[in-house]
Order: structure tokens, then C-alpha cells, then sequence
């Protein structure tokens, strides 16, 4: 397992193309995110999101599965936003939030077994250095807590120890959250909130 140190203040550009070469070719990452740290694949790499759903023990015919972006500008891509959703979304990212919403024809058949998908535009800085380098949505996924200990979310060392043999490189980011994203279910017409976690909707 590889390792990076990356600092929110100011992202190295030189270790993020690193980063984003290594999921070109398919690699696995953990990465922090504006809530937990999450384990991360090109989400147009099939193969890579199977490995990350094994990594995780998700069906990924049943389990939502959800891709990280950077901006409205990508995930216009590969979801359909009604513009009430849309307005929603505008008020509340960036920020630690998942919308569920209908899959577009851009994502890859794996995400089309429950034609949703949970959308991500994260505030951390680190996070969206790398999808930009990427050019594609990030197939992300929170780490799990280790026998329901809550140092295993935060501390580096031991989600380094935790994972080492199953990801390819470990994107240390400082000390890791321990709540999860607030899920908001934009599938249908009305927008519900399925989650409650660190995001505070604004209406």
C-alpha cells in the first residue's frame, strides 16, 4: 500500500495527479471526505467499483452506491435533476449531504440495477482536488467502523493498519469524522430525508 500526505490548506497538484493516475489504472484509494473517510475507485472503472463493493461486502445489484463530483457541472452528467431537486441541491452544496436520484445513461451498467445512485459534492478541499484530476466521478463508499470503535473512523494510523492489504493507496488527510453524510431521497417527487447525519438541510 502506497501512502500520501495531503493537506487541506493547499493540496500538492503533484501528489493529486499521482493519485488520480493510480485510479486511472484502476487502483484503490481511502481518502478523507467532509464526514468519514471513504474507500474510492474511478467510478467508470467497472472493475474497480467491484473491488470496492468486495472490499465492503456490497451487493452492488441491491446496495445504493454512490459516486463523489466536484462541481454541478459532473453530476449534471450522470444523474436526472428535476428543478425542484435542483434548487434544493443548489442551497445545501458542497457540503456533507447524499441525494439519491435517477441514473443517467452516462453511468456504466452496474449502477443501473436500482436505477438510483447517491450523489456527493463534499466541502473537503482534498476530495475535490482529486475528482478534478480524475475528470470522472469518484465510486465512494465510507469506511466501517472496526468492532464498533470509533478510533478506527479517525485515527490515520490504525485505518492505515485496518485496510493495508485490501486498497492501493492511503490518502491521509488528518483526523477522520465520525458521522456520517445526511441522505436526502430526491428519487421522487417529494425530497426525503432517509439519514439524518452531519448535514442540516436547508429548505
Amino acid at each position: 500500500m502506497e501512502y500520501c500526505r495531503l493537506y487541506p490548506t493547499n493540496p500538492s497538484p503533484r501528489e493529486v495527479e499521482r493519485i488520480a493516475e493510480l485510479l486511472r489504472d484502476g487502483g484503490v484509494i481511502i481518502y478523507p471526505t467532509d464526514t468519514l473517510y471513504a474507500i474510492g475507485c474511478d467510478a467508470l472503472n467497472v472493475r474497480a467499483v467491484e473491488r470496492v463493493c468486495r472490499i465492503k461486502g456490497l451487493d452492488p445489484q441491491k446496495a445504493l452506491l454512490s459516486i463523489v463530483c466536484p462541481d454541478f457541472s459532473m453530476l449534471s452528467q450522470y444523474v436526472k435533476v428535476a428543478n425542484t431537486h435542483f434548487k434544493l441541491m443548489r442551497r445545501n452544496l458542497p457540503g456533507a449531504f447524499t441525494f439519491i436520484l435517477p441514473v443517467s445513461s452516462q453511468l456504466p451498467r452496474i449502477y443501473k440495477h436500482r436505477k438510483t445512485v447517491g450523489i456527493r459534492v463534499p466541502h473537503n478541499p482534498i476530495t475535490r482536488a482529486i475528482v478534478c484530476a480524475l475528470g470522472n466521478p469518484i465510486m465512494s463508499t465510507s469506511i466501517a467502523p472496526h468492532d464498533d470503535e470509533p478510533e478506527y473512523l479517525t485515527d490515520t494510523g490504525l485505518i492505515q493498519e485496518h485496510y493495508a492489504h485490501l486498497i492501493d493507496l492511503f490518502v491521509d488527510g488528518g483526523e477522520g469524522g465520525t458521522e456520517p453524510s445526511t441522505i436526502i431521497d430526491c428519487s421522487t417527487d417529494e425530497p426525503c430525508i432517509t439519514r439524518q447525519g452531519l448535514g442540516l438541510l436547508i429548505e
